[in-house]
């Protein structure tokens, strides 16, 4: 079992990793349902929490049922975080957890997420920050350094622990590949085999198949795996993996039955949560994830975009839904 603060998780937990307008309620919602053992908000400027902001406020709305969830904040200003992570508190969740990694220029130019690795002394008086203002455990998300001549993620894995936080994500990416390239897991391995290291160590980075996630759990001993950009449009690779650890052997794929009902879920529960329209608006670029690799959806996808109201959902899902069957039964 492992333990983040008081959190009991399964033996070797896959986590959702927090992912800037994907990771909302509806979507964690699914990969709960899935078999995410651990998940996180969308990241939330600290400043924009202090600032009252809408768009940030509406970031920190969680449920009883995703539990257990964390919230994940980000900055370069120790006070601001401080408060931040005050803030979050209020709205109960399991833990906080603060963004180190995030690569993407508007966030870097702040001198916040991957842009304090650049400065550990920075990184640990943020941490420290949050870890003083709050009686909830506090993670970090990080990844191993700026670029390949500046990899520090070992000063930081000891520095950080030394802060009193209780988990460690590691992005096996500097900040200079971004997404691109392969995520060198060694790093990670390296972390988990010093002694001195005793908070759970979770990997991330290229995790796509159950053969990939067993052959990393296996080979570089990391305490759970965390699932990005896998999980987009395919939340049913957590019980996959979970499956295929137990049995070696693969579920079925997923029907189209099945993808027809996760696109209506994720529809209904963002329009309860964002309302209908503006739900179903955002639905948008979920669609095509959904029926990835599916033959003939493209002039399905045009008639998904127009929808605006969950009848009209319901509507153009039977419709889909006879085609294909007529579909596959031509090709029996």
């Amino acid at each position: 079992m492992i333990k983040i603060g008081n959190i009991e998780l399964p033996e070797f937990p896959l986590l959702l990793a927090p992912m800037e307008d994907v990771s909302d309620p509806p979507f964690r919602r699914l990969c709960k349902m899935h078999g995410a053992d651990l998940m996180y908000s969308e990241f939330i400027s600290s400043e924009g929490l202090i600032r009252d902001a809408i768009k940030s406020r509406k970031k920190l709305d969680i449920f009883d049922y995703e539990r257990p969830v964390g919230i994940q904040i980000f900055g370069g200003d120790e006070e601001a975080m401080a408060m931040s992570a005050r803030i979050v508190e209020t709205v109960n969740p399991d833990l906080v957890d603060i963004n180190f990694g995030c690569p993407v220029k508007k966030v870097v130019c702040k001198g916040a997420g991957a842009g304090v690795l650049k400065d550990i002394d920075l990184m640990v008086r943020l941490t420290k920050a949050v870890v003083r203002s709050t009686s909830l455990p506090v993670t970090v998300k990080t990844r191993l350094g700026w670029d390949s001549t500046s990899i520090n993620i070992d000063e930081v894995a000891e520095r950080l622990q030394e802060t009193g936080i209780k988990a460690l994500t590691i992005h096996a990416r500097t900040r200079a590949q971004m997404y691109k390239g392969e995520a060198d897991w060694e790093h990670i391995s390296r972390i988990k085999q010093n002694p001195n290291i005793e908070i759970p160590i979770f990997g991330n980075g290229d995790i796509d198949s159950p053969e990939k996630a067993l052959e990393y759990k296996q080979k570089y001993a990391c305490d759970g795996i965390m699932i990005g950009r896998a999980a987009i449009g395919y939340p049913w690779i957590f019980n996959e993996i979970k499956h295929f650890f137990k049995t070696g052997e693969h579920l079925p794929a997923p029907t189209i039955e099945d993808r027809l009902l996760a696109v209506r879920q994720h529809a209904e529960w963002s329009a309860e949560w964002k309302g209908e329209r503006l739900g179903l608006v955002e639905m948008r670029q979920h669609y095509s994830n959904y029926f990835r690799g599916v033959p003939h959806f493209k002039d399905f996808r045009k008639k998904f975009l127009e929808v605006f109201t969950l009848e009209e959902m319901d509507a153009l899902i039977k419709e889909t839904q006879e085609f294909y069957t007529e579909y596959l039964a031509q090709q029996a």
